[in-house]
């Protein structure tokens, strides 16, 4: 059953709703425009906001409901939900649909710890749309939410397995950024 859950969470993770969202109703390869990440910001600036936002919700559903299922299955078992949630990070970013090139898990992280960590989930979403008004940078809104969502963890007395992969998750989008992160640092980051 273990097996089945970690698996069936990386086989939701890595549903690749952007590019399946882009050619549906723009007639687009968002892999071939902007920057060609198949998340929801990319989405966003080749085929708008409202199918950005489409991805948005259907990435985080992604990460959502296989936690969902493995807290309804064995709703104790705090390791299993985690690596089923690492699956389903893991899914998005090397889905096995697009030969392992996939987007860089902030949605998808979002919706397992929305699951996981609901209050850590709001104060890393308020910090990624503020930090977004403010500078019109994604990736630097889903960094600093990430880190703002894990540290309240720690603080929200959170179970230390899901703050552990939720610092685990935010050591991978570190990696999965570290072009944005090169970018921002030259301030020469692509603005939404």
């Amino acid at each position: 059953m273990t097996a089945f859950l970690v698996g069936l969470g990386y086989l939701c993770g890595s549903v690749p709703f952007g590019v399946i969202v882009t050619s549906l109703f723009a007639k687009k390869d968002v892999r071939a425009e902007g920057s060609g990440n198949i998340g929801a910001t990319n989405v966003a600036r080749v085929a708008g906001k409202k199918l950005g936002a489409l991805v948005l919700l259907l990435d985080a559903a992604k990460g959502s409901l296989p936690v969902l299922i493995g807290l309804q299955v064995s709703p104790t078992d705090q390791w299993l939900h985690v690596a089923i949630a690492a699956a389903a990070f893991l899914g998005h970013v090397f889905p096995v649909w697009l030969k392992f090139k996939g987007g860089k898990g902030v949605a998808t992280a979002l919706g397992v710890v929305l699951v996981l960590l609901p209050l850590s989930a709001a104060v890393g979403f308020v910090t990624w749309v503020l930090v977004l008004a403010v500078t019109r940078t994604s990736s630097a809104g889903s960094l600093l939410g990430a880190l703002l969502a894990i540290t309240s963890s720690f603080f929200l007395g959170s179970p230390w397995p899901y703050s552990l992969l939720g610092v685990g998750l935010f050591l991978a989008m570190l990696y999965t950024h570290r072009g944005n992160l090169e970018r921002l640092w030259k301030h020469t980051e692509n603005r939404v």
